[in-house]
């Protein structure tokens, strides 16, 4: 390699954060400027044989603007350019179509460029890489009912490899937010309503992801998914200490444990302050508390909203300053509110030092990723090999996630389905492939504006997965009605179909879309939480027939299922399960899988039933009965799942009942499968604060571990507790652990914990930050006594 000497930033040799700032030192105003912005080139394509129309880009926001998409890529970056937006993800194109753009658009970018700074490549990967015919995972609810990070972890890991070898530089992802309403519609795109559930599963998606050398986007910071009444892009109605409980860990364990590189801001405002314009968030707790030494970009049009949406902002131009100000280093997807920085700079009403601190940012981690290198060429920055986007090894992984996620909740009167004959399928969800997938998904994403273009890849329905699945039996089939909408001419036929078998299997639930084209996804908000259009009163029909009938949920939100408990022979929810995730419910209902998922959201038992989470303190929890005529018990507590086996937790053992408050102790419990199949358990740990200064949660998750065992089998399981993990943020705002009596819960889920014990911390009450013990260590042993 040959180090140029009026160049040395492009010497490899030299530590990161050395090159960025002598690259910094060579740039004029203007070319750092233009390492904060980015352009979204979906319209100026040079390949005529793709859509060259208006609506190529994912977002409809998009149309809010005139200014960002019309300026062409070589206008954009002829100062150079921080990211190049979505060229993999906005249209249907082949991975030979999508390299080559790859390729062009770097060209474009060094052509315009002085010092010839390669723009960073970013795609969104939220259950998958997203674009045309890569594998579509299980999406991100999913994730949190398999309880698995190391599953998780190896998802993201073979996603950032399929990434990295198109040469996408950053994925963003994974969504961090901890569910509060159940009626939003991200719901599916999150992990689920526990934070240290959140917090284990993101952080483990993120070393994945950056194994392979793409940088992980942590989303969206913060507060964004607790919005009033459930509605996309609402204001936030939250005091601190819950934003810093509730909210706030599930970025720092990614950030500590992790190293995550990037954080994408919300769009949110949090009473009255929108997180872009937030200072505190952005540079007081993400930078001074956590030591964040990675980017911040902003989340599409964020900047821009500061003036249009939130009105914090006289124009662009002032949203700019006052994103920047605040901590956000690159404006995606166009640059809007950036493009007058320099503007502001000349007048006086911007320092230049704040340019300088996020140029030096993003310089940094383009050196860390070798875009600085000497060596570097647009051709270099693809593989070489041949690219399988839908690979054997992807799908492998996508059919492990989804059978360990589907959740059994009852088995009730047949499950697993045997000695049948003639079986009706029924439902809006049991032939459309689309049902099984996310918002993000291409297929979902971006593919309905192309249907000549099919689906991109072979996803096979429940319907035709469950043919497959039940050799020797009769399957009819029965639509019964859409997704959305009040048609009810298919009930007859439904009717029918069922009176005329043995037994129903129901598929309802979700179809997931954008900005209201779809019951659930972005901008796909539900105004109570029934089913979509007039499945419940498809189920009903069915039930009425007096036929059994096993209901199938698929969704990216928890229904409320109340009216059809004890009504059902069986009963499964299934969150979104993706391209392989037919044939995994298809298993479990033919009893070839033995179901292991467990609920990272409660299953409510009215339409009405919110709060959505089970962190509730004892006022208006379940121990107030009484208080509401609203009942809060959920139907399905989180944490819950069945099986086809059976296990048992017992013989708690705490390896001391008093500790200091700066000290440790271990809760070991013994799990048996006590049925007659090999089978997994989730066994779980709760600690219950029985006093603190402020009111707090019956109960938190504090540890978790899946276990898998052979019929027969017994283990240990050791939870390793630091008092740390007792931390809670007192009157003052100071997070502090303080000594007390604290209730030692472990079960299967939040509303099951057969073992508890009593601990008592003694010692002053300590102030911890950053550095404090984030994560519950758990062991997993033989038992000593040979079961």
């Amino acid at each position: 390699m040959s180090i140029s000497t009026d160049r040395p930033w492009s010497d490899p040799s030299l530590p990161a954060a050395e090159r960025a700032g002598l690259l910094l030192a060579a740039m004029t105003p203007a070319e750092k400027i233009a390492q904060l912005g980015s352009r979204w080139a979906g319209n100026d394509m040079a390949d005529q044989e793709l859509p060259q129309d208006e609506t190529i880009n994912v977002a409809p926001m998009e149309d809010v603007f005139s200014t960002g998409g019309s300026v062409s890529l070589e206008d954009a970056s002829r100062d150079g350019l921080g990211h190049l937006t979505r060229v993999w993800g906005s249209y249907p194109q082949t991975v030979e179509q999508g390299v080559a753009e790859v390729v062009r658009q770097h060209e474009v970018v060094l052509k315009g460029s002085r010092l010839g700074v390669p723009a960073l490549v970013h795609e969104e990967c939220l259950t998958g890489f997203t674009t045309y015919g890569a594998t579509v995972y299980p999406a991100s609810i999913a994730w949190g009912a398999t309880f698995d990070p190391e599953l998780v972890e190896r998802m993201a890991a073979a996603i950032g490899r399929d990434m990295a070898a198109a040469g996408v530089h950053q994925g963003l992802s994974p969504v961090l937010d901890v569910v509060r309403d159940y009626r939003w519609g991200r719901v599916e795109e999150t992990m689920g309503e526990d934070p240290y559930l959140v917090a284990i599963l993101g952080s483990a998606y993120v070393r994945g992801l950056q194994s392979a050398g793409v940088i992980a986007t942590l989303k969206h910071f913060a507060g964004y998914s607790a919005s009033r009444a459930g509605r996309n892009h609402g204001p936030v109605s939250m005091g601190r200490r819950e934003l810093l409980d509730i909210i706030l860990p599930t970025f720092e364990t990614a950030i500590a444990t992790a190293a995550a590189g990037s954080v994408m801001s919300s769009y949110a405002d949090i009473d009255g302050l929108p997180a872009s314009a937030d200072p505190w968030l952005f540079t007081d707790v993400l930078r001074d508390d956590w030591g964040f030494e990675g980017t911040v970009v902003s989340d599409y049009w964020a900047v821009p909203f500061l003036s249009s949406m939130h009105r914090v902002a006289a124009d662009d131009a002032d949203a700019g300053a006052l994103a920047l100000t605040a901590g956000t280093d690159v404006e995606l997807p166009d640059t809007i509110g950036y493009a007058g920085l320099a503007a502001k700079v000349r007048s006086g009403e911007l320092s230049e030092e704040l340019i300088d601190r996020a140029a030096r940012r993003v310089l940094q981690q383009k050196a860390e990723l070798g875009l600085l290198d000497a060596d570097w060429t647009p051709q270099a920055s693809v593989s070489t090999e041949p690219i399988d986007l839908n690979s054997e090894h992807n799908r492998a992984i996508g059919a492990e996630l989804a059978e360990k996620s589907i959740v059994l909740l009852d088995a009730g009167s047949v499950l697993p389905l045997a000695n049948l004959t003639k079986v009706a399928v029924v439902g809006p969800c049991a032939d459309d492939p689309r049902t099984l997938m996310g918002c993000y998904a291409f297929p979902n994403h971006v593919l309905p504006r192309y249907p000549e273009r099919g689906l991109g890849i072979t996803i096979t329905s429940p319907l035709d997965a469950l043919r497959n699945e039940l050799s020797g039996v009769e399957v009819s089939y029965a639509k019964g009605c859409e997704v959305m909408g009040d048609d009810r001419s298919g009930f007859e036929e439904a009717v029918a179909q069922a009176q005329d078998s043995e037994l129903t299997v129901a598929f309802v639930g979700d179809l997931s879309g954008l900005f209201g084209h779809g019951t659930s996804g972005e901008g796909c908000d539900a105004e109570d939480l029934r089913l979509p259009g007039v499945q419940g009163e498809l189920v009903n029909a069915l039930l009425e027939t007096g036929k059994p009938v096993v209901l199938v949920v698929v969704s990216g939100r928890p229904y409320a299922l109340g009216d059809f408990d004890g009504r059902v022979a069986g009963l499964v929810q299934a969150f979104l399960p993706g391209q392989e995730g037919a044939a995994a419910m298809a298993g479990v209902l033919s009893g070839r899988i033995v179901p292991s998922g467990k609920l990272p959201v409660q299953i409510p038992r009215h339409v009405g039933g919110q709060p959505g989470t089970y962190l509730q303190p004892a006022l208006g929890s379940v121990e107030s009965a009484g208080i509401s005529g609203l009942e809060t018990r959920p139907l399905y507590p989180f944490g819950y799942g069945s099986s086809y086996t059976s296990f048992s937790v017992g013989e708690l053992r705490l390896s001391a009942d008093e500790i200091g408050s700066d000290g440790e102790f271990t809760a070991t419990v013994k799990v048996t499968n006590t049925g007659g199949r090999a089978g997994d358990e989730v066994v779980q740990l709760y600690l219950r604060d029985v006093v603190a200064q402020v009111a707090r949660p019956l109960k938190l998750l504090t540890g978790f571990a899946r276990v898998s065992l052979e019929p027969g089998q017994a283990v240990d399981v050791t939870f390793r507790v630091h008092a740390d993990r007792t931390a809670y943020t007192g009157p003052d705002l100071r997070r502090i652990v303080e000594p007390g009596e604290f209730e030692v819960m472990v079960g299967t889920s939040a509303l099951d914990l057969p073992c508890r014990a009593m601990l008592r911390m003694t010692g002053d009450v300590r102030v911890v930050g950053h550095d404090r013990v984030l994560t519950t260590p758990v062991s997993i042993s033989a038992d000593p006594g040979g079961g």
